[in-house]
């Protein structure tokens, strides 16, 4: 940057100021009387008139210099016309901003009415005559899976995932190992006639001390080995799976449970997996090692074998049995178990050398598969885009009647439900569907269980997204989430509707939670139950696992 100094020249008075002090004082003079004697002079500064700078409401008038060319007639059409029509498009646009303004003050569209419109008008070929308002907002949803962003994140996700997968299975194997290793080395009784021989070949026997068996013993004196002394490579022979409780309780049904099955003695225990925070787990036994039978069903009263375990498959136990268990599991007469996971490569190991005899009871089960699969056909077929309306009134009904609160209903509530919610099921169907529902010959069955046997559900890899999204949610673990911390909770910015700029955040928001809403018994929270009865039914709807799971993954970033 070039700076120009200017120069200012020096007043007259100044110049013989500074030019006088060169001279030598006079005597008698000091600086101090000189300078009083002789003030130096500055330049007067004019007075800046404020009142001049005071906008008025007068027209200012422009200055026209004189000196210039009188305008000629064209020139003064030309701008008579220009500003005709500035004044004129002044005008006009005066008035369409008065327009807008009156329409927007007297009725202003919402965003709830905007995407009400949207769902009205549809699509092409998209929606059917029959379906209501809320089922198209719930169709909304299902737009996730066409995110742009579903590849790359499905990645970063899966990866993470397996570590975690792989780093708690490692953990819950260490845990079993310890617990069993050291209970069956303290409690097996043959230490005790083992170590008695030992001390009665040194020591004489004295009737004043206690027989070791009486006597408190340490961990050094219990150090021997046994022929019933269980080892390393006896419970290496086992085979792992996960599984979940089968219940509407939000905090039971997100349990994390491992299991192992001992091919050694065909006995099976259970732990639970809790994670607090990022670093800190505890592994917990929940049923404790030993043989166990079915408790309901064709093979009631048979012992498990290895074949009795595979993904979708139900373990029963008696909650009585079991006093540890937590109290709203002791609730219910039966602990229903679904296996969601199993270690393949370790089954089909032991498959081979393990021989079980083969009976009556997988016929009649592959039966009873073909009488649901074939009820489950023809209603999908008229769920099909009314999933999510049918199956969270079709839930909040069935407890409407259940006045007992016990979950358990008899067969003329059913029929009624199927009436209300106009879904066709012959009686000939009906009654085949019963008679395997109502094994123990009650006259009732869980309302539950008879839902996911009409309709079926969505398997085990779509509903561990469902739990992971309400566990995100359920900070707390207590079964329910306010409405309040779900409308915080969702993100709508990946909406391919957001992102094409046809809606916003805001009405794909709204349209969920109104829906939401429909399945919710109180308005203010959402249980685990009703969540997960949302997601059944849109699960309907979607073909592609890796599309559903986009669908959770998008909002709820789990």
């Amino acid at each position: 940057m070039d700076l120009e100094v200017k120069t200012v020249a020096a007043s007259r008075s100044q110049t013989q100021s500074f030019s006088g002090r060169k001279k030598p004082l006079q005597h008698g003079w000091t600086s101090r009387s000189w300078a009083i004697q002789n003030p130096p002079s500055f330049p007067v500064v004019p007075r800046l008139d404020l009142g001049s700078l005071v906008d008025s409401d007068e027209e200012v008038q422009d200055i026209v210099p004189e000196d210039l060319p009188a305008t000629t007639g064209n020139y003064k059409q030309k701008y008579q016309q220009c500003k005709t029509e500035m004044d004129e498009g002044y005008k006009q646009y005066s008035q369409r901003n008065a327009e807008k303004t009156k329409s927007n003050t007297t009725h202003q569209p919402s965003p709830r009415n905007k995407i009400e419109d949207k769902c009205a008008q549809g699509e092409e070929g998209a929606f059917t005559a029959d379906l209501t308002t809320l089922d198209r907002k719930a169709l909304l949803q299902q737009r996730y899976a066409d995110s742009p962003h579903r590849t790359q994140q499905r990645g970063r996700k899966s990866d993470a995932e397996i570590v975690a997968v792989e780093k708690k299975k490692q953990t819950v194997e260490e845990q079993v190992m310890i617990d069993h290793l050291s209970r069956a080395v303290i409690s097996d009784p043959e230490q005790n006639l083992s170590t008695e021989k030992q001390e009665s070949a040194f020591i004489l026997p004295d009737s004043n001390i206690a027989p070791l068996r009486l006597r408190k013993r340490t961990l050094h004196e219990t150090k021997i080995r046994t022929h019933s002394t269980l080892t390393e490579n006896m419970l290496s022979h086992k085979v792992q799976f996960d599984g979940r409780i089968i219940s509407r309780n939000g905090r039971d049904a997100c349990r994390e449970l491992v299991g192992f099955f001992f091919i050694h003695d065909q006995s099976l225990t259970l732990y639970e997996y809790r994670q607090f925070g990022k670093n800190r787990t505890n592994v917990l036994p929940f049923i404790q090692k030993n043989i166990y039978s079915h408790q309901r069903g064709r093979r009631k009263g048979k012992q498990y074998q290895l074949g009795d375990f595979y993904i979708g498959a139900n373990l029963t136990f008696l909650s009585s049995d079991h006093p540890t268990l937590p109290e709203s599991i002791k609730e219910s007469t039966l602990l229903i178990l679904r296996i969601t996971n199993i270690d393949q490569m370790a089954f089909d190991s032991f498959r081979t050398d393990s021989v079980e005899h083969e009976d009556g009871t997988t016929s009649q089960e592959a039966n009873d598969r073909l009488v649901f699969k074939a009820i489950q056909d023809e209603l999908k077929k008229q769920l099909h885009k009314k999933g999510v309306r049918i199956l969270s009134g079709l839930g909040k009904y069935f407890q409407q009647l259940d006045k007992e609160g016990n979950g358990l209903l008899d067969k003329s509530d059913f029929k009624q439900a199927l009436e209300v919610f106009h879904l066709q099921v012959s009686e000939k169907d009906f009654d085949s569907l019963w008679s395997i529902l109502n094994d123990s010959g009650s006259g009732k069955v869980d309302h539950g269980e008879f839902k996911r046997a009409i309709i079926g559900e969505m398997n085990e890899y779509r509903k561990s997204f469902v739990r992971k999204a309400f566990m995100k949610l359920d900070f707390n673990k207590t079964g329910s989430v306010p409405i309040m911390d779900i409308r915080k909770c969702y993100c709508a910015k990946k909406h391919p509707e957001v992102i094409s700029g046809h809606s916003t955040e805001e009405e794909i928001e709204l349209s969920f939670l109104e829906t939401l809403k429909g399945a919710c018994s109180k308005s203010d929270e959402v249980s685990y139950g009703e969540f997960e009865d949302y997601y059944e039914g849109l699960s309907i709807g979607v073909v592609d696992d890796e599309d559903f799971v986009s669908i959770l993954r998008t909002p709820w970033g789990v």
